[in-house]
Protein backbone atom coordinates (compact mmCIF):
# COMPACT_ATOMS: atom_id res chain seq x y z
CA UNK A 1 0.00 0.00 0.00
CA UNK A 2 1.60 3.56 -0.87
CA UNK A 3 2.14 5.84 1.75
CA UNK A 4 0.44 9.17 1.16
CA UNK A 5 2.03 11.31 3.94
CA UNK A 6 5.21 12.72 2.95
CA UNK A 7 6.21 12.96 6.38
CA UNK A 8 6.16 9.11 6.74
CA UNK A 9 7.60 8.55 3.85
CA UNK A 10 10.89 10.31 4.57
CA UNK A 11 10.40 8.81 8.54
CA UNK A 12 9.89 5.56 6.77
CA UNK A 13 13.35 6.19 4.38
CA UNK A 14 15.06 7.60 6.97
CA UNK A 15 14.71 4.83 9.38
CA UNK A 16 15.21 2.13 6.92
CA UNK A 17 18.09 3.82 5.32
CA UNK A 18 19.51 4.20 8.96
CA UNK A 19 18.88 0.61 9.85
CA UNK A 20 20.57 -0.92 7.32
CA UNK A 21 23.48 1.14 7.51
CA UNK A 22 24.24 0.16 10.91
CA UNK A 23 23.57 -3.04 10.03
CA UNK A 24 26.50 -3.42 7.66
CA UNK A 25 28.75 -0.86 9.77
CA UNK A 26 28.03 -3.67 12.52
CA UNK A 27 28.95 -6.10 10.47
CA UNK A 28 31.98 -4.59 8.62
CA UNK A 29 33.03 -3.83 12.01
CA UNK A 30 32.78 -7.24 13.83
CA UNK A 31 34.18 -9.20 10.66
CA UNK A 32 37.24 -6.46 11.21
CA UNK A 33 37.41 -7.28 14.61
CA UNK A 34 37.85 -10.93 14.03
CA UNK A 35 40.37 -10.86 11.67
CA UNK A 36 42.67 -8.25 13.47
CA UNK A 37 41.99 -11.12 16.79
CA UNK A 38 42.48 -13.91 14.44
CA UNK A 39 45.87 -12.41 13.14
CA UNK A 40 47.14 -11.13 16.96
CA UNK A 41 45.90 -15.09 18.09
CA UNK A 42 48.45 -16.47 15.65
CA UNK A 43 51.32 -13.94 16.03
CA UNK A 44 50.89 -15.02 19.88
CA UNK A 45 51.31 -18.56 18.91
CA UNK A 46 54.10 -18.01 16.82
CA UNK A 47 55.95 -16.13 19.63
CA UNK A 48 55.65 -18.89 21.92
CA UNK A 49 56.84 -21.36 18.93
CA UNK A 50 59.53 -19.92 18.99
CA UNK A 51 60.17 -19.26 22.60
CA UNK A 52 59.64 -23.34 22.59
CA UNK A 53 62.50 -24.13 19.75
CA UNK A 54 64.55 -21.20 21.21
CA UNK A 55 64.05 -23.18 24.98
CA UNK A 56 64.66 -27.26 23.07
CA UNK A 57 68.57 -28.63 22.28
CA UNK A 58 70.00 -32.04 22.00
CA UNK A 59 72.23 -32.90 24.44
CA UNK A 60 75.70 -35.16 23.90
CA UNK A 61 73.30 -38.29 24.48
CA UNK A 62 70.92 -37.17 21.33
CA UNK A 63 68.23 -36.67 23.74
CA UNK A 64 65.78 -33.51 23.45
CA UNK A 65 65.90 -31.25 26.63
CA UNK A 66 64.90 -27.90 27.63
CA UNK A 67 62.10 -26.39 29.85
CA UNK A 68 60.47 -23.74 27.74
CA UNK A 69 58.90 -20.60 29.98
CA UNK A 70 55.76 -18.80 28.23
CA UNK A 71 55.30 -16.90 31.26
CA UNK A 72 51.79 -18.33 31.13
CA UNK A 73 50.07 -20.69 33.65
CA UNK A 74 47.22 -22.24 30.89
CA UNK A 75 50.53 -24.02 29.75
CA UNK A 76 50.51 -26.06 33.05
CA UNK A 77 47.23 -26.33 34.01
CA UNK A 78 45.57 -29.50 32.15
CA UNK A 79 43.03 -29.81 29.78
CA UNK A 80 43.26 -26.06 29.25
CA UNK A 81 43.62 -26.51 25.66
CA UNK A 82 47.10 -24.51 25.55
CA UNK A 83 49.92 -27.10 24.53
CA UNK A 84 53.63 -26.97 23.62
CA UNK A 85 54.79 -30.77 22.03
CA UNK A 86 58.08 -31.23 20.61
CA UNK A 87 58.10 -34.56 18.10
CA UNK A 88 61.51 -35.87 17.21
CA UNK A 89 61.49 -36.71 13.21
CA UNK A 90 62.93 -39.55 11.40
CA UNK A 91 65.82 -41.65 12.89
CA UNK A 92 66.20 -39.78 15.46
CA UNK A 93 65.26 -41.30 18.95
CA UNK A 94 64.42 -39.87 21.71
CA UNK A 95 61.06 -39.23 23.87
CA UNK A 96 58.79 -36.22 22.88
CA UNK A 97 58.58 -33.58 25.16
CA UNK A 98 55.20 -32.40 25.87
CA UNK A 99 53.79 -29.48 28.36
CA UNK A 100 52.05 -30.30 31.48
CA UNK A 101 48.41 -29.12 30.64
CA UNK A 102 48.33 -32.04 27.76
CA UNK A 103 49.99 -34.72 30.04
CA UNK A 104 49.69 -38.41 28.29
CA UNK A 105 46.61 -36.62 25.50
CA UNK A 106 48.09 -36.72 21.78
CA UNK A 107 46.98 -33.82 19.39
CA UNK A 108 45.98 -34.76 15.85
CA UNK A 109 47.81 -33.66 13.16
CA UNK A 110 47.19 -32.45 9.99
CA UNK A 111 48.36 -33.56 6.79
CA UNK A 112 51.01 -31.04 5.22
CA UNK A 113 49.13 -31.67 1.70
CA UNK A 114 46.08 -30.12 2.86
CA UNK A 115 47.60 -27.45 5.09
CA UNK A 116 51.15 -26.40 3.89
CA UNK A 117 54.26 -24.33 5.36
CA UNK A 118 54.30 -20.50 4.82
CA UNK A 119 57.35 -18.66 3.20
CA UNK A 120 58.42 -18.65 7.08
CA UNK A 121 58.12 -22.59 7.41
CA UNK A 122 55.50 -21.98 9.73
CA UNK A 123 52.05 -23.61 9.27
CA UNK A 124 48.44 -23.57 11.03
CA UNK A 125 45.82 -25.81 11.56
CA UNK A 126 42.65 -25.99 13.61
CA UNK A 127 41.59 -29.15 15.21
CA UNK A 128 40.34 -31.02 18.52
CA UNK A 129 42.10 -32.04 21.76
CA UNK A 130 41.60 -35.34 23.53
CA UNK A 131 39.80 -33.31 25.92
CA UNK A 132 36.93 -31.56 23.31
CA UNK A 133 38.48 -28.54 22.89
CA UNK A 134 38.88 -26.63 19.53
CA UNK A 135 42.11 -25.71 19.66
CA UNK A 136 44.71 -23.31 16.71
CA UNK A 137 47.88 -24.92 16.19
CA UNK A 138 51.13 -23.39 14.68
CA UNK A 139 53.76 -26.01 13.69
CA UNK A 140 57.60 -25.45 12.40
CA UNK A 141 60.35 -28.22 11.93
CA UNK A 142 63.87 -27.24 12.98
CA UNK A 143 67.24 -29.10 12.38
CA UNK A 144 68.53 -29.00 15.94
CA UNK A 145 72.55 -29.68 15.46
CA UNK A 146 75.12 -30.39 12.54
CA UNK A 147 74.09 -33.82 12.80
CA UNK A 148 71.01 -33.39 11.57
CA UNK A 149 68.56 -34.37 14.36
CA UNK A 150 65.44 -32.64 13.08
CA UNK A 151 62.36 -32.05 15.38
CA UNK A 152 58.52 -30.90 15.22
CA UNK A 153 57.58 -28.50 17.46
CA UNK A 154 53.97 -27.52 17.53
CA UNK A 155 52.18 -25.25 20.01
CA UNK A 156 48.38 -24.84 20.76
CA UNK A 157 46.25 -22.26 22.07
CA UNK A 158 42.40 -22.58 22.75
CA UNK A 159 39.83 -21.08 20.09
CA UNK A 160 37.86 -20.71 23.27
CA UNK A 161 39.32 -17.63 23.96
CA UNK A 162 39.57 -16.08 21.06
CA UNK A 163 35.60 -16.71 20.37
CA UNK A 164 35.15 -15.60 23.53
CA UNK A 165 37.09 -12.01 23.14
CA UNK A 166 35.31 -11.87 19.57
CA UNK A 167 31.49 -12.40 21.01
CA UNK A 168 31.98 -9.85 24.00
CA UNK A 169 33.50 -7.24 21.41
CA UNK A 170 29.77 -8.27 18.98
CA UNK A 171 28.01 -7.70 22.18
CA UNK A 172 29.29 -4.99 23.00
CA UNK A 173 29.69 -3.42 20.07
CA UNK A 174 25.68 -4.27 19.24
CA UNK A 175 24.56 -2.62 22.61
CA UNK A 176 26.25 0.41 21.12
CA UNK A 177 25.28 0.92 17.88
CA UNK A 178 21.59 0.36 19.23
CA UNK A 179 21.95 2.97 21.62
CA UNK A 180 23.59 5.16 18.93
CA UNK A 181 20.79 4.09 16.63
CA UNK A 182 17.77 4.61 18.68
CA UNK A 183 19.16 7.73 19.55
CA UNK A 184 19.72 8.64 16.20
CA UNK A 185 16.27 7.54 14.53
CA UNK A 186 14.83 9.88 17.89
CA UNK A 187 17.23 12.76 16.59
CA UNK A 188 15.99 12.42 12.51
CA UNK A 189 12.76 11.73 13.48
CA UNK A 190 12.36 15.18 15.62
CA UNK A 191 14.34 17.18 12.95
CA UNK A 192 12.24 15.87 9.73
CA UNK A 193 9.09 16.39 11.87
CA UNK A 194 10.78 19.77 12.73
CA UNK A 195 11.82 20.39 9.13
CA UNK A 196 8.14 19.49 7.69
CA UNK A 197 5.81 21.34 10.38
CA UNK A 198 5.65 24.38 7.34
CA UNK A 199 4.26 21.89 5.11
CA UNK A 200 1.74 20.84 8.28
CA UNK A 201 0.61 24.49 8.41
CA UNK A 202 0.12 24.60 4.82
CA UNK A 203 -2.00 21.65 4.74
CA UNK A 204 -4.51 23.13 8.13
CA UNK A 205 -4.49 26.04 6.47
CA UNK A 206 -5.79 24.42 3.35
CA UNK A 207 -8.37 22.66 5.65
CA UNK A 208 -9.83 25.73 6.81
CA UNK A 209 -10.51 27.43 3.26
CA UNK A 210 -12.34 24.50 2.49
CA UNK A 211 -14.35 24.26 5.83
CA UNK A 212 -14.78 27.92 4.99
CA UNK A 213 -12.86 29.22 8.26
CA UNK A 214 -10.50 31.51 6.42
CA UNK A 215 -10.14 32.34 2.62
CA UNK A 216 -6.62 32.76 2.63
CA UNK A 217 -3.32 31.28 3.42
CA UNK A 218 -2.12 32.53 6.79
CA UNK A 219 1.47 32.07 8.27
CA UNK A 220 4.97 33.02 8.16
CA UNK A 221 6.39 30.33 6.23
CA UNK A 222 9.86 29.41 5.37
CA UNK A 223 11.32 31.04 2.06
CA UNK A 224 11.04 27.45 0.31
CA UNK A 225 7.01 27.27 0.70
CA UNK A 226 6.31 31.28 0.88
CA UNK A 227 6.02 31.58 -3.05
CA UNK A 228 4.06 28.46 -2.88
CA UNK A 229 1.68 30.08 -0.38
CA UNK A 230 1.97 33.69 -2.42
CA UNK A 231 0.78 31.18 -5.80
CA UNK A 232 -2.23 29.89 -3.83
CA UNK A 233 -3.64 33.19 -2.13
CA UNK A 234 -3.14 34.62 -5.62
CA UNK A 235 -5.13 31.74 -7.21
CA UNK A 236 -7.97 31.89 -4.43
CA UNK A 237 -8.10 35.73 -4.96
CA UNK A 238 -8.36 35.69 -8.77
CA UNK A 239 -10.91 32.66 -8.40
CA UNK A 240 -12.85 34.96 -6.06
CA UNK A 241 -12.68 37.75 -8.76
CA UNK A 242 -13.57 35.61 -11.26
CA UNK A 243 -16.80 34.52 -9.70
CA UNK A 244 -17.43 38.31 -8.72
CA UNK A 245 -17.35 39.12 -12.26
CA UNK A 246 -19.48 36.45 -13.46
CA UNK A 247 -21.95 36.95 -10.60
CA UNK A 248 -22.23 41.13 -11.65
CA UNK A 249 -22.05 40.02 -15.41
CA UNK A 250 -25.30 37.86 -14.88
CA UNK A 251 -26.97 39.72 -12.91
CA UNK A 252 -26.38 42.58 -15.39
CA UNK A 253 -27.38 40.93 -18.38
CA UNK A 254 -30.68 39.47 -16.15
CA UNK A 255 -31.19 43.52 -15.25
CA UNK A 256 -30.77 44.47 -18.83
CA UNK A 257 -33.12 41.58 -20.14
CA UNK A 258 -35.83 42.23 -17.56
CA UNK A 259 -37.30 45.29 -19.29
CA UNK A 260 -37.57 44.02 -22.59
CA UNK A 261 -39.01 40.73 -21.82
CA UNK A 262 -41.81 42.75 -19.40
CA UNK A 263 -42.56 45.14 -22.45
CA UNK A 264 -43.23 42.15 -24.60
CA UNK A 265 -45.58 40.33 -22.06
CA UNK A 266 -47.43 43.72 -21.82
CA UNK A 267 -48.00 43.82 -25.53
CA UNK A 268 -48.79 40.19 -25.75
CA UNK A 269 -51.79 41.15 -23.57
CA UNK A 270 -53.51 43.69 -25.90
CA UNK A 271 -53.06 41.71 -28.84
CA UNK A 272 -55.97 39.25 -30.09
CA UNK A 273 -56.38 36.26 -28.14
CA UNK A 274 -54.51 33.60 -29.82
CA UNK A 275 -51.50 36.25 -30.89
CA UNK A 276 -51.01 37.08 -27.36
CA UNK A 277 -51.16 33.82 -26.12
CA UNK A 278 -48.75 32.39 -27.84
CA UNK A 279 -46.23 35.17 -27.88
CA UNK A 280 -46.83 35.30 -24.24
CA UNK A 281 -45.62 31.44 -23.90
CA UNK A 282 -43.02 32.13 -25.97
CA UNK A 283 -41.08 34.92 -24.05
CA UNK A 284 -42.22 32.60 -20.88
CA UNK A 285 -39.74 30.20 -22.72
CA UNK A 286 -37.23 32.68 -23.62
CA UNK A 287 -36.40 34.35 -19.94
CA UNK A 288 -37.00 30.68 -18.72
CA UNK A 289 -34.02 29.41 -21.29
CA UNK A 290 -32.17 32.87 -20.34
CA UNK A 291 -32.21 32.31 -17.28
CA UNK A 292 -31.38 28.57 -17.69
CA UNK A 293 -28.02 28.98 -19.94
CA UNK A 294 -27.01 32.20 -17.56
CA UNK A 295 -27.01 29.69 -13.94
CA UNK A 296 -25.03 27.70 -16.32
CA UNK A 297 -22.39 30.29 -17.13
CA UNK A 298 -22.21 31.16 -13.04
CA UNK A 299 -22.03 27.47 -11.91
CA UNK A 300 -19.11 26.83 -14.47
CA UNK A 301 -17.02 30.19 -13.49
CA UNK A 302 -16.98 29.05 -9.79
CA UNK A 303 -17.61 25.19 -9.74
CA UNK A 304 -14.23 24.59 -9.20
CA UNK A 305 -13.24 26.68 -6.08
CA UNK A 306 -13.00 25.46 -2.94
CA UNK A 307 -14.93 28.28 -1.22
CA UNK A 308 -18.21 26.62 -2.63
CA UNK A 309 -19.34 25.00 -0.03
CA UNK A 310 -23.48 25.18 1.56
CA UNK A 311 -24.02 23.09 5.21
CA UNK A 312 -27.09 21.05 4.30
CA UNK A 313 -29.25 21.46 7.10
CA UNK A 314 -30.00 24.69 7.55
CA UNK A 315 -30.17 25.50 3.64
CA UNK A 316 -32.86 22.49 3.40
CA UNK A 317 -34.16 23.15 6.36
CA UNK A 318 -35.13 26.39 4.97
CA UNK A 319 -36.77 24.86 1.69
CA UNK A 320 -38.84 23.09 3.71
CA UNK A 321 -40.38 25.40 5.96
CA UNK A 322 -41.30 27.45 2.67
CA UNK A 323 -42.41 23.99 0.97
CA UNK A 324 -44.83 23.18 4.00
CA UNK A 325 -45.75 27.33 4.13
CA UNK A 326 -46.85 27.30 0.26
CA UNK A 327 -48.22 23.52 0.64
CA UNK A 328 -50.28 23.88 4.18
CA UNK A 329 -52.27 20.91 3.65
CA UNK A 330 -49.06 18.61 2.56
CA UNK A 331 -46.54 17.14 5.32
CA UNK A 332 -43.14 17.56 4.15
CA UNK A 333 -40.11 15.43 6.82
CA UNK A 334 -36.84 16.44 6.55
CA UNK A 335 -33.89 13.84 7.53
CA UNK A 336 -30.39 14.28 7.23
CA UNK A 337 -27.91 11.40 9.18
CA UNK A 338 -25.70 12.40 10.08
CA UNK A 339 -26.26 16.09 10.78
CA UNK A 340 -23.04 18.26 9.48
CA UNK A 341 -23.24 17.03 6.38
CA UNK A 342 -21.70 19.63 3.51
CA UNK A 343 -22.53 20.11 -0.30
CA UNK A 344 -19.63 21.65 -2.51
CA UNK A 345 -21.96 23.70 -3.97
CA UNK A 346 -23.32 27.64 -4.17
CA UNK A 347 -25.87 27.90 -1.90
CA UNK A 348 -27.96 29.42 -4.77
CA UNK A 349 -27.67 26.24 -6.93
CA UNK A 350 -28.88 23.80 -3.72
CA UNK A 351 -31.89 26.00 -3.56
CA UNK A 352 -32.81 26.28 -7.17
CA UNK A 353 -32.02 22.18 -7.42
CA UNK A 354 -33.58 20.73 -4.90
CA UNK A 355 -36.60 23.47 -4.31
CA UNK A 356 -37.28 22.46 -7.88
CA UNK A 357 -37.65 18.71 -6.94
CA UNK A 358 -39.57 19.50 -3.42
CA UNK A 359 -42.14 21.70 -5.61
CA UNK A 360 -42.59 19.20 -8.08
CA UNK A 361 -43.32 16.55 -5.27
CA UNK A 362 -45.43 18.60 -3.30
CA UNK A 363 -47.80 19.52 -6.24
CA UNK A 364 -47.73 15.64 -7.28
CA UNK A 365 -47.87 14.34 -3.66
CA UNK A 366 -51.76 13.49 -1.84
CA UNK A 367 -50.61 14.09 1.21
CA UNK A 368 -46.56 13.45 2.14
CA UNK A 369 -43.33 14.85 0.95
CA UNK A 370 -40.07 13.18 2.53
CA UNK A 371 -36.45 14.66 1.91
CA UNK A 372 -33.82 12.21 3.43
CA UNK A 373 -29.88 13.18 3.20
CA UNK A 374 -27.03 10.51 3.90
CA UNK A 375 -23.58 9.93 2.44
CA UNK A 376 -23.26 8.41 -0.84
CA UNK A 377 -22.22 4.67 -0.50
CA UNK A 378 -18.94 3.32 -1.18
CA UNK A 379 -19.55 1.98 -4.70
CA UNK A 380 -20.41 5.35 -5.46
CA UNK A 381 -17.25 7.14 -4.17
CA UNK A 382 -15.25 4.07 -5.86
CA UNK A 383 -16.28 5.59 -9.25
CA UNK A 384 -14.44 8.66 -8.71
CA UNK A 385 -11.38 8.02 -6.19
CA UNK A 386 -10.94 10.83 -3.86
CA UNK A 387 -13.70 12.39 -4.08
CA UNK A 388 -16.69 12.30 -1.72
CA UNK A 389 -21.01 12.25 -2.20
CA UNK A 390 -23.56 12.99 -0.84
CA UNK A 391 -27.53 11.30 -1.34
CA UNK A 392 -30.62 13.08 -1.60
CA UNK A 393 -33.69 11.50 -1.92
CA UNK A 394 -36.91 13.36 -2.75
CA UNK A 395 -39.80 10.78 -2.01
CA UNK A 396 -43.52 11.68 -2.64
CA UNK A 397 -46.47 9.71 -2.27
CA UNK A 398 -48.58 10.73 -5.48
CA UNK A 399 -49.64 8.69 -8.41
CA UNK A 400 -45.98 8.33 -9.71
CA UNK A 401 -44.61 7.67 -13.29
CA UNK A 402 -43.78 4.79 -15.57
CA UNK A 403 -40.79 4.92 -17.41
CA UNK A 404 -41.71 5.77 -20.67
CA UNK A 405 -43.33 8.97 -18.76
CA UNK A 406 -40.01 9.31 -16.94
CA UNK A 407 -37.96 9.64 -20.34
CA UNK A 408 -40.66 12.42 -21.42
CA UNK A 409 -40.49 14.47 -18.25
CA UNK A 410 -36.57 14.94 -18.57
CA UNK A 411 -36.93 16.08 -21.69
CA UNK A 412 -36.61 19.78 -22.21
CA UNK A 413 -39.75 21.87 -22.34
CA UNK A 414 -42.12 18.63 -22.00
CA UNK A 415 -45.06 18.55 -19.27
CA UNK A 416 -47.01 15.36 -18.64
CA UNK A 417 -49.69 17.67 -16.54
CA UNK A 418 -50.75 20.43 -19.14
CA UNK A 419 -53.81 21.07 -15.88
CA UNK A 420 -50.67 22.41 -13.61
CA UNK A 421 -48.91 25.76 -14.60
CA UNK A 422 -45.49 25.65 -15.62
CA UNK A 423 -43.29 25.59 -18.09
CA UNK A 424 -42.01 22.04 -18.18
CA UNK A 425 -38.49 23.63 -17.89
CA UNK A 426 -37.75 22.57 -14.51
CA UNK A 427 -36.29 18.92 -14.23
CA UNK A 428 -34.12 20.07 -17.33
CA UNK A 429 -32.58 22.99 -15.06
CA UNK A 430 -32.05 20.71 -12.53
CA UNK A 431 -30.61 18.11 -14.65
CA UNK A 432 -28.27 20.82 -15.89
CA UNK A 433 -27.02 22.15 -12.47
CA UNK A 434 -26.71 18.51 -11.08
CA UNK A 435 -24.77 17.61 -14.18
CA UNK A 436 -22.44 21.25 -14.19
CA UNK A 437 -20.90 19.61 -10.57
CA UNK A 438 -21.14 16.32 -12.18
CA UNK A 439 -23.17 14.52 -10.22
CA UNK A 440 -26.30 12.80 -11.36
CA UNK A 441 -30.21 12.87 -10.99
CA UNK A 442 -32.12 9.87 -11.24
CA UNK A 443 -36.04 9.12 -11.57
CA UNK A 444 -37.66 6.13 -10.69
CA UNK A 445 -41.06 4.58 -9.36
CA UNK A 446 -41.25 4.07 -5.39
CA UNK A 447 -42.31 0.31 -4.10
CA UNK A 448 -44.99 1.82 -1.99
CA UNK A 449 -46.40 4.46 -5.06
CA UNK A 450 -45.44 7.38 -5.54
CA UNK A 451 -41.59 9.03 -7.36
CA UNK A 452 -38.38 9.09 -6.13
CA UNK A 453 -36.21 11.61 -7.54
CA UNK A 454 -32.40 10.87 -6.10
CA UNK A 455 -29.80 13.10 -6.14
CA UNK A 456 -26.40 12.61 -5.88
CA UNK A 457 -23.98 15.95 -5.35
CA UNK A 458 -20.28 16.21 -4.56
CA UNK A 459 -19.62 17.19 -0.64
CA UNK A 460 -17.08 19.00 0.44
CA UNK A 461 -14.72 17.34 2.33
Amino acid sequence: MAIRSLTARVLVVSTVWAVVALVVIGVVISELYRQGSERGFKDLLRAQLFNVVNSISVNERTVLSGSPQLGDLRFSQPQTGWYWIVDPIGEFDTPPLISTSLGNGKLPIASVDEVPFDTGYVRFYTTKDPFGNEVEVSETEVVLDIQGHTARFRVAGNRDVLEADINRFTRNLTIALSIFGLGGLGVNALTILFGLRPLDEVRRSMEKIRAGESERLDGAFPREIQPLANEVNALIDSNRRIVERARMQVGNLAHSLKTPIAVLLNEARVLEASHGELVRTQVDAMQTQVQSYLSRARIAAQRESVLARTEAQPALERLVRVMRKLNPEKQVHLSINPPGLVLAMELQDVEETVGNLLENAARHARGEVWLNVRPAPSEVHAKEPGRQWIVLDIDDDGPGLNPDQIAVAMKRGKRLDESKPGTGLGLSIVSEIVREYQGTITLSRRDEGGLRAELVLPAAV
